[in-house]
């Protein structure tokens, strides 16, 4: 038996009996799942990863650390497009972060993978981020190489007899690619299981208006119940996830699926609960990434002044409250990994990097919401979603103050500057400060009780 703190410390599983958190081999939890599938021996479960942005590599690559011994039982790999190139300064880098990791550098020699970035560093060849992905190189991802992965560049030899979907795509992505999927699908007998990663949101005004979460999108290219969609999130940075930072996720949808993916997933460093609320864990998924790029601003902007990131958090956390409300009649409280995701997002993810870069002037609005090395921001697109959502003046709420009906993002005044900045080009990054600072803002309490205290749940935002 291998010793848990070995487990821990190791990212090469040597076989199959390790234990996990709950008393469960891996094997067992294999076995298990293979059940719930129906699979039969010689007929492994096999498991695609779409999407090689810097979670959806890194989550592969668990699933790879853990199972992928069990090759008679289990087939994990990635899909991502063929084609782009890693540039020179990148190639530079990746070949200092080789020599810098001995591990590595074993690794690349014992599978005769290691001239090539030499001759990249040299500038006499040119690598391609699926190249690199084969072994361990994630290119928005650059310093925490990864486990060699199995990567597929056609999507339709990907997904084609897939039993489970893991989808890291950006939100804005998601519908166009599993658009293309359900193409390859139309003659399947079984139905795929999927679990998506995406953390964004589409808004489509007319001909009423309504919010478009990434598994509904899912659904509508695919034609996958909802009930075989699930949503996984949580307080999660991928290099220090992969580094075996402790950490824990939920995955959310239908009692079906998801208690028995829990365990699958569940590592000793990596633990997962189960829920059944997908739809406020999922739209919070994309209201965090609003809100970080505003902390990220009050951080430049203030020298990281602890106080001044305490005020903008309890102000962003009553604005996404308020609209979980308008979008789920009893949405899951604003606590546990729900609140830890938020608060990590707003501390250090890209899209608070992003907010902090803009702050300080060393990237500009013209370079697009899609950053080299980052990956795509997607805080940029779900704040155009949410501001005009809300601005619908048939989703009007009451607002007890002012004794009137007013459209729901009057209630936002953050979201409304964070359009201004960012959508609008009016005003410049000091504004989320002048609006954290207006002497008229409401105590954030005074928001969370029109919420919880008036009917402002419109069940119709998510097409019910």
């Amino acid at each position: 038996m291998v010793g848990s703190e070995e487990v821990v410390m190791s990212h090469a599983y040597s076989n199959g009996l390790i234990q996990s958190t709950n008393g469960s081999s891996v094997e067992e939890k294999v076995d298990e799942l293979r059940r719930i599938f129906g699979k039969a021996d010689g007929d492994p479960l096999r498991i695609v990863g779409v999407g090689a942005g810097a979670w959806g590599s890194v989550f592969v690559a668990m699933l790879q650390d853990a199972y992928g011994n069990l090759r008679e039982k289990v087939q994990v790999r990635i899909w991502r497009r063929a084609g782009r190139d890693v540039d020179k300064a990148t190639a530079e880098h990746l070949f200092e972060v080789i020599n810098s990791r001995e591990d590595v550098l074993r690794r690349l020699i014992r599978r005769c993978a290691y001239l090539k970035y030499v001759e990249a560093r040299l500038g006499d060849r040119t690598l391609h981020a699926d190249e690199i992905l084969k072994d361990g190189f994630c290119s928005n991802m650059i310093d925490t190489p990864l486990c060699p992965l199995k990567v597929v560049t056609n999507l339709q030899e990907a997904v084609w007899d897939a039993d489970i979907v893991i989808n890291g795509l950006p939100s804005t992505e998601t519908r166009d690619v599993f658009q293309e999927i359900s193409r390859y699908w139309k003659e399947r007998i079984t139905v795929p299981v999927i679990i998506s990663l995406a953390k964004g949101i589409e808004a489509e005004l007319g001909p009423e208006p309504r919010i478009v979460t990434p598994t509904q999108m899912i659904n509508k290219a695919t034609g996958v119940p909802i009930e075989n969609i699930l949503y996984l999130g949580g307080p999660n940075i991928a290099s220090e996830i992969y580094n075996r930072e402790y950490a824990n996720a939920r995955i959310c949808g239908a009692e079906k699926w998801r208690k028995a993916l829990a365990r699958f997933l569940r590592q000793p460093h990596f633990i997962v609960w189960d829920n059944g609320d997908l739809v406020t864990h999922e739209v919070m998924g994309g209201l965090k990434n609003v809100y970080a790029i505003g902390a990220g601003m009050v951080a430049a902007l203030t020298n990281e002044s602890a106080t001044s990131k305490s005020v903008y958090f309890a102000h962003c956390t009553s604005e996404m409250i308020f609209i979980t409300h308008l979008l789920a009649e009893g949405p899951e409280k604003l606590a546990g990994p729900l609140l830890a995701d938020t608060y990590v997002t707003l501390l250090k993810g890209r899209n608070a990097w992003y907010g902090q870069k803009l702050a300080k002037g060393e990237i500009n609005l013209e370079m697009g919401d899609s950053i080299k090395g980052k990956g795509m921001i997607q805080g940029v697109s779900a704040v155009k979603a949410f501001y005009e959502l809300l601005s619908q003046s048939s989703l009007n709420v009451f607002h007890p103050d002012e004794n009137k009906h007013v459209a729901p993002v009057e209630l936002c005044p953050l979201l409304k500057t964070l359009y201004k900045i960012l959508i609008m080009r009016e005003v410049s990054s000091e504004a989320i400060l002048q609006a954290l600072r207006d002497e008229t803002m409401n105590d954030p309490r005074d928001r969370i009780e029109i919420a919880q205290s008036h009917a402002i749940y419109r069940p119709s935002l998510l097409g019910q």
